[in-house]
């Protein structure tokens, strides 16, 4: 059994990072499966990729902070790298066969690169499900529902797609109503809930002997992401420290991110030389463990951060981009009307708001906040292991199909 995930990309890793976190689940779950990624990510290779699963790297394309597309590396023209990269996945899917093709997020890809292979898939393997899989929100309802009218995103679904699997709840955003969901459309939204976060490497109290915490110290984890529009964050963040109390002991711990331009690091980096409880490195592909031995987060509230801060349940302030989406401002004000983080417009983010939002978080009491459905990986799984057993017809493997979520009527959604 085989499975072809196309995972965009054009700012960030989130994207790459949520499909990377299905795909294992996946093979957790189906041990005869094989999963083939296509995607132009150039993290890819720095993360630990499991056994049955490879990928093909596509010519970068880059997304500016208005949304207008760029080759990343080549220095070509837009257009001639969205020809090779459909051209490359249309032979991909043509000669892998996959019995399953997950998309994320546009149905017809970044600059209509998925069309030529959305169109083959119907043509020739007709018995092959198409799956769109969208994050809980994806930008403002007045930039998405144009958008979609435009590229024909509707009519895509209604007429190439199985399924379309939500990674969010209805409760905090619903997008059949928030984007205007044609009923054919509507029909096809499976919610999954959000995807939890597994436990990292390494124990809490392994992370602090190995950042030298003081038994008195509270540690502060502040992470942008990949970190490519992350400067300000971090900036203030360290503005912030030369308001902190004497006597008010914290550790900090900051992960630029891998896509940080060199330069803008190397100025935190002096930055930082000031507050020798602040220690800063570029990266680490193990981020729950240091989120869990962490006493409150300091983030931008991209899906992946916010998932992993809800599955270990911090403190956080949140301080959401707003360009070229308003994704992130949308999510973070849901979340802190319910009460789960503190949120601050990066418009209004000044060293004292930062440090008084974070010494409030570190004081609050323990509140009770409603539950937050995070099955989201366990859902998908058992949504594709019993597509996967119908069309293949493979009773044996269906008899032993993990009881993941046994309240969900999966045989319905098929």
């Amino acid at each position: 059994m085989k499975i072809m995930v196309y995972s965009h990309d054009g700012f960030g890793l989130g994207n790459i990072r949520r499909m990377l976190a299905i795909c294992n689940h996946l093979l957790d779950a189906i041990p005869e499966l094989a999963i083939l990624v296509v995607s132009g990510s150039p993290m890819l290779h720095s993360f630990r990729l499991p056994k049955r699963l490879d990928y093909i790297k596509l010519p970068c394309l880059n997304r500016g902070r208005a949304g207008e597309m760029s080759a990343k590396y080549l220095g070509t023209a837009v257009d001639e790298v969205v020809k090779l990269r459909s051209e490359l996945i249309l032979s991909a899917i043509a000669n892998f066969k996959p019995d399953v093709f997950l998309v994320d997020k546009k149905p017809y890809g970044i600059r209509n690169e998925l069309k030529m292979a959305v169109e083959y898939l119907q043509a020739e393997l007709p018995e092959t499900p198409l799956i769109l899989l969208l994050r809980d929100i994806l930008d403002h309802p007045d930039v998405t529902i144009p958008e979609w009218q435009k590229h024909s995103y509707y009519e895509a679904i209604a007429k190439f797609y199985d399924r379309v699997l939500v990674v969010g709840t209805p409760e905090i955003f619903d997008i059949r109503q928030e984007y205007q969901f044609p009923s054919m459309v509507a029909q096809k939204v499976l919610f999954c809930g959000y995807i939890r976060q597994e436990s990292g490497l390494k124990h809490p109290n392994l992370v602090r002997r190995e950042l030298r915490l003081y038994p008195d110290e509270k540690l502060i984890l502040v992470t942008p992401g990949g970190g490519e529009d992350g400067y300000n964050l971090i900036d203030t963040y360290l503005s912030s420290l030369a308001l902190i109390p004497t006597n008010y002991k914290l550790c900090s711990l900051i992960i630029c991110g891998p896509e940080m331009p060199p330069e803008n690091r190397v100025i935190l980096e002096k930055k930082a030389v000031a507050y020798p409880r602040v220690q800063i490195r570029e990266f680490t592909d193990d981020l729950m463990s240091y989120m869990t031995a962490a006493d409150a987060v300091v983030a931008m509230a991209g899906y992946n951060t916010t998932c992993e801060i809800l599955s270990v349940g911090k403190p956080a302030v949140v301080i959401p981009r707003i360009k070229p989406s308003q994704e992130q401002w949308i999510r973070a004000q849901y979340l802190a009307k319910m009460g789960y983080v503190a949120a601050i417009h990066p418009d209004y983010l000044t060293p004292e708001i930062l440090w008084r939002s974070l010494l409030q978080q570190l004081q609050a009491d323990e509140k009770s906040t409603p539950a937050i459905d995070l099955n989201g990986l366990p859902r998908i799984s058992q949504y594709i292991c019993t597509l996967l057993a119908k069309k293949k017809s493979l009773v044996p493997f269906y008899s032993q199909l993990p009881k993941l979520i046994p309240d969900l009527a999966i045989a319905k959604l098929i």
